[in-house]
């Protein structure tokens, strides 16, 4: 088959994903082998392609093809989140675009519209993974409000809350002024940097007296809603206060002064003001002193009626911000004012400031449910990479919080309590709707009771209370033909593919949800089907640009990945995201990467075009193709067993650069170019056929990162008759350490070889011969010498029994090589400085050798091979310096003698 001269990755890509997903080539279904499961991090249907995605999925297309090459029945499963916030959102701009609100809408004309939106716009990242090579088995798609994924979600919800574990309570809960939602403590982010606020210091009169109390806030705002002020009990500086009444200033309400613990002296003034309904601190000082709670603020964030000041009813908190100062400074109860920065929490989703707010809401009390989930991490059940994390997932496990789960929202799974009365305790939980009626009858008495008395809660479930299924759910684990609703446990005997393909493998994620994703499916694992979900976590860093700076939009520094993928082709850019990404560390991505990439898929194109050109003959290997042969084959065995051992620790950006390395520097440069035939020439047939096999192997090592040229490549070898992605994984066969030092050795010549004719100005196309001592002449049988003449452009080495100072000499793998010149071309000063030069250098380098060899913690506690490596530098040195001390002897002679 003729190869194209040049290599054009879009033909290429396009070819092979028809017909990869014309041919279902990465459909699983149970067999007799062992499985090997990735389920993917559903990204947000909202979503398009970014370059976290890339590395993420990049990452997981790896491992998944490189379990399909070592036999395992590998299943990918791909999917999308409903995302409630983010995909509400965007429906609610849709809709005002339209000049629609929301508000104007019943639940049931909204959902439509999302749905419709949903249709439309869902499907756009599933089809940019398709594109980034992402071998999936795209019959197994699935979305986390599918009808029998609902039904599942719903039916955890009803099975946790007669465990025990689901409650509705009145709490002190974080709250998105946005979205009108509430948020889980885990879904309000803090800058690394912190944010500049403002301090506003506020005199608080005592009743009856002049005196007064500086209280210092940052959200005079909320002064409206305070019914006491705080001090330290054990603060002499206000001890005759405690007891006392202040004012409030604006709006004169009477307030106790009292003492509580929680009070800081050394913070502000020590004097704090009490505000229960905006403040989670101040709600648990208030229900110590049993203060009334007073909530001045609207769900959307504009101030209500209980504010007591008419002109501020109606405005946003932040524009009310504004309007305290100048009401404090008109009233003369504003001191003065400090600026600072303080963490302040944001919601992840919406950016907007998160306002503490006391609200009635469902939670799922967690402790005792994670005690498992922290067991199987510490125990090695579940290994993350990097295990730096461990102490992370420990630290929030040991320190969990009641999980907040419900979101006001409408697009979502709708919390599934029916309420058939006024009374707070009102209501029922079941899967449907004619349970709930059967269960109200019973709970209320009321036999009468039909499904027109119940009113379902309009709330929906956080997002990453449906998430958290996703491994059990994607294979069906909680449908009816295997979920003991009696139990509230998984029968794996009754779904023969959740049997098969959990738990999975390895799951592909961001640090970032260790706790918001990953500690919950370990926990929804543990109580559902008593087992892990997953045997390995792999924990991506951030993409950060060159300078280290998070990319995003507003920077201007966050690359299009279709774009990349256009100009760089897919394969370039895959591997352009993995030269430098190790497991948990922040990616420093620079598009020189992708450059980097695109010319090793030239390189490799190149390489097989040259090996295609090759003519053989029938004879046998000539020592110098046979010595070629055996060094790579020993080669390529140790490059396996390396990028095995990287594997197998998840070192995957280290495994990539052992195979690049291989086949850029190793293959190319050194094995095709000792291989190459005399222009016209030919190789022995065997050496042919080695060469092709060798490259075959290459490319089934290179596949899980460059599908695409790699698959093409294949192809043109295999004749078309078989794909790479289903060839078997190559084995590590016999290492002779032997033949792989002595190539070392070969290297290193040839590269100083080369160097000294550039020194030199000696034409490449000039064969010379260099000569050695007579205690070297081993090098004339060397295993390898047919290598060192071609690829050093010599006529021969020869030894010289009698060696003149008017010669250029240098050092190479430990032999000192000799080229003879005339008196009138040698500058023997020129040459002195140079020889001092390099003995001055490699006494220096013997210097710090041996102070690392005297080093006692050093030798007793480094490993063998590098203590070995040591005492080997130690000889190359003291032979170095023998050598180099007996050519400054020979120079002073010449210029004695001149």
């Amino acid at each position: 088959m003729e190869i194209s001269a040049k290599y054009t990755p879009s033909d290429i890509e396009k070819k092979w994903l028809e017909y990869w997903n014309e041919n279902e080539c990465f459909a699983s279904v149970p067999d007799g082998r062992p499985p090997y499961t990735i389920v993917i991090p559903p990204p947000n249907v909202t979503g398009v392609l970014h370059m976290g995605h890339m590395l993420n999925n990049t990452i997981q297309d790896v491992l998944i093809r490189r379990a399909r090459m070592l036999g395992y029945n590998a299943c990918w499963v791909p999917g999308t989140d409903h995302a409630s916030i983010a995909t509400e959102a965007k429906v609610v701009a849709m809709l005002r675009e339209k000049g629609i609100s929301k508000h104007q809408l019943t639940r049931e004309e909204f959902l439509k519209y999302a749905f419709e939106w949903k249709e439309k716009y869902g499907g756009i990242i599933l089809h940019q993974l398709r594109r980034l090579g992402a071998s999936c088995d795209w019959k197994r798609t699935t979305f986390t409000m599918d009808e029998a994924y609902y039904r599942a979600v719903i039916r955890v919800f009803v099975d946790l809350y007669n465990k025990g574990y689901i409650y509705r309570g009145l709490r002190m809960i974080n709250w998105d002024c946005e979205a009108r939602t509430a948020l889980s403590n885990e879904e309000v982010i803090y800058s690394d940097e912190g944010e500049k606020v403002t301090f506003y210091y506020v005199r608080y009169f005592i009743k009856g007296s002049n005196d007064y109390l500086t209280v210092a806030t940052v959200r005079p705002e909320t002064i409206m809603g305070d019914v006491a002020v705080a001090v330290n009990p054990t603060d002499e500086r206000y001890a005759h206060l405690v007891g006392k009444t202040a004012i409030v200033p604006i709006i004169g309400r009477e307030v106790p002064i009292i003492a509580d613990e929680y009070v800081d002296k050394e913070f502000g003034t020590g004097c704090l003001k009490v505000t229960p309904a905006h403040d989670p601190n101040d709600y648990e000082i208030g229900l110590r002193h049993n203060l009334p709670v007073i909530d001045t603020l609207n769900d959307d964030g504009t101030l209500n009626e209980r504010c007591e000041v008419p002109e501020f009813v109606g405005l946003d908190r932040f524009k009310v911000r504004k309007l305290m100062r100048q009401k404090l400074e008109e009233a003369g109860v504003l001191v003065k004012t400090e600026d600072a920065i303080t963490r302040v929490g944001r919601s992840e989703r919406t950016n907007s400031v998160v306002e503490p707010r006391l609200s009635l809401q469902w939670f799922i009390r967690m402790k005792e449910i994670s005690a498992k989930a922290l067991e199987v991490v510490e125990k090695g059940d579940i290994q993350l990479h990097p295990a730096k994390f461990i102490n992370t997932y420990r630290h929030w496990m040991e320190n969990v919080k009641d999980w907040c789960i419900s979101r006001q929202l409408w697009w979502g799974h709708r919390i599934p309590a029916y309420y058939y009365g006024e009374g707070t305790d009102d209501y029922v939980v079941a899967e449907t709707l004619e349970e709930a009626v059967e269960l109200a009858r019973q709970k209320s008495g009321n036999a009468a009771l039909t499904a027109a008395d119940l009113r379902q809660d309009p709330d929906v479930l956080d997002t990453w209370a449906s998430s958290w299924l996703w491994p059990l759910q994607v294979f069906g684990g909680f449908n009816d033909e295997c979920f003991d609703r009696k139990r509230g446990k998984i029968d794996f005997s009754k779904n023969a593919e959740l049997s098969y393909y959990y738990p999975t493998e390895v799951l592909v994620t961001a640090p970032e949800i260790l706790f918001f994703w990953v500690a919950r499916m370990i926990i929804a694992g543990m109580e559902y089907a008593e087992k892990i979900p997953f045997k390995h976590v792999y924990l991506t860093g951030i993409v950060r640009d060159k300078l280290g700076r998070k990319m995003s939009k507003s920077l201007g520094n966050s690359p299009d990945p279709e774009q990349l993928m256009a100009t760089y082709g897919t394969d370039a850019v895959r591997v352009g995201m993995l030269f430098s990404s190790p497991a948990g560390n922040d990616l420093l991505f620079d598009e020189k990467l992708c450059e980097q990439g695109r010319n090793f898929a030239n390189k490799i194109w190149n390489a097989y075009r040259l090996i295609q050109g090759w003519t053989s003959e029938a004879r046998e290997m000539n020592p110098s193709e046979a010595s070629a042969v055996e060094w790579f084959g020993h080669q390529l065995s140790a490059a396996v067993r390396e990028i095995d051992d990287l594997f197998s620790k998840y070192r995957i950006s280290e495994a990539l650069m052992v195979v690049y390395d291989l086949i850029w520097d190793k293959f190319c440069s050194w094995y095709l170019e000792w291989m190459k035939p005399a222009y016209g020439g030919h190789i022995a047939e065997r050496a042919l056929v080695a060469s092709k096999d060798y490259f075959a192997d290459l490319m089934k090592l290179l596949h899980p990162f460059m599908p695409f040229i790699t698959e093409e490549l294949y192809s043109y070898l295999e004749g078309g008759k078989g794909l790479l992605m289903n060839a078997r994984w190559p084995e590590a066969g016999e290492i002779a350490e032997a033949v792989l030092h002595d190539f070392a050795k070969s290297c290193e010549i040839v590269t100083a070889i080369r160097n000294f004719r550039a020194q030199n100005q000696i034409s490449p196309r000039e064969r010379i011969t260099l000569y050695v001592k007579p205690e070297h002449k081993a090098i004339l049988t060397h295993r390898n010498i047919s290598m060192i003449l071609k690829l050093g452009g010599l006529a021969n080495i020869d030894v010289l029994d009698d060696v003149t100072s008017n010669a250029k000499t240098f050092l190479a793998g430990g032999v000192e090589f000799i080229y003879p010149i005339s008196e009138d071309a040698l500058d023997v000063d020129a040459e002195l400085a140079k020889v001092q030069s390099e003995l001055d250098y490699t006494r220096g380098f013997l210097d710090s050798v041996m102070k690392k060899l005297s080093n006692e913690r050093f030798m007793q506690n480094a490993p063998e091979q590098v203590k070995q490596n040591e005492l080997k530098k130690k000889q190359d040195a003291e032979t170095k310096i023998e050598a180099l001390t007996m050519r400054l002897e020979q120079l002073n002679k010449l210029k004695i003698k001149q």
